[in-house]
């Protein structure tokens, strides 16, 4: 039987990367989004990817999803949490709205994909790994960035604890936490070559992610090669959170 990923969030630009990087490895992939025309679009009707309809802000319908895959006889070895939203502004000006969203869509998305995943993987005897997407403003104040640093900074602890709770179980659970990366998603903030060399000069080793490069981190932390890795946050920002630039 193939090594099986679930990739939540399969219509964003790292999960399109790293659903490429699995099946290139031999492995089948379910993908998870809000609308499976989309997912379709993205992923043809390979026998490897099999595309499921599932809202990653609601409980009930993330564990539908994966009683649906253990019901048709998949076993979910490897899961990916692409889920996420940016939002960049300071905690006086930001919403309740806005403070409920982000919360949804980057903390209460994981705990649900999450826990689905680990209850799976019990189910099966254990075995498995997680990974889910940060962000470099949780080990660094960045101003304007309250709301998303709070939800981000909870995900990093939830993957802490449930790395501690499933490591008797042989479940590993790590973090990737990302600086500004070229996709859709950071389009706001990378919409001219001005904005996108101001961007790039934030970072001790200037430049911006691509979405494959964070998908290379997440493959790896997934893969056997980390084996011996639970419990981490992996950055990959050029050293944003990590060190200072030289300033000349």
């Amino acid at each position: 039987m193939k090594e099986t990923t679930f990739v939540m969030g399969g219509s964003s630009a790292i999960a399109q990367q790293l659903v490429a990087m699995c099946l290139q490895q031999g492995q089948s992939v379910v993908v998870g989004g809000r609308d499976p025309s989309d997912l379709a679009a993205l992923y043809g009707n390979s026998d490897s990817v099999r595309c499921v309809a599932v809202q990653a802000t609601d409980p009930v319908s993330v564990d539908a999803a994966f009683e649906q895959l253990a019901q048709e006889g998949h076993q979910v070895h490897r899961y990916a949490h692409c889920v996420g939203s940016i939002l960049v502004a300071p905690l006086v000006r930001t919403t309740n709205a806005q403070i409920d969203s982000v919360l949804s869509t980057n903390l209460l998305s994981a705990m649900y994909g999450l826990r689905a995943f680990l209850k799976h993987r019990k189910q099966l005897g254990g075995g498995g790994a997680a990974v889910l997407v940060s962000t470099c403003a949780t080990g660094i104040g960045v101003a304007n960035h309250e709301a998303i640093a709070a939800a981000k900074g909870g995900l990093e602890g939830l993957a802490r604890s449930a790395a501690a709770t499933h490591a008797p179980d042989g479940i590993r659970v790590n973090v990737v936490a990302p600086g500004l990366t070229d996709t859709p998603m950071a389009k706001a903030f990378l919409s001219s070559e001005l904005m996108k060399a101001a961007s790039a000069r934030q970072y001790p080793l200037e430049g911006i992610n691509s979405p494959a490069e964070v998908a290379q981190a997440m493959a790896w932390l997934l893969g056997e090669e980390s084996s011996r890795i639970t419990g981490q946050v992996l950055s990959v920002d050029g050293g944003f959170r990590a060190i200072r630039p030289l300033v000349k």
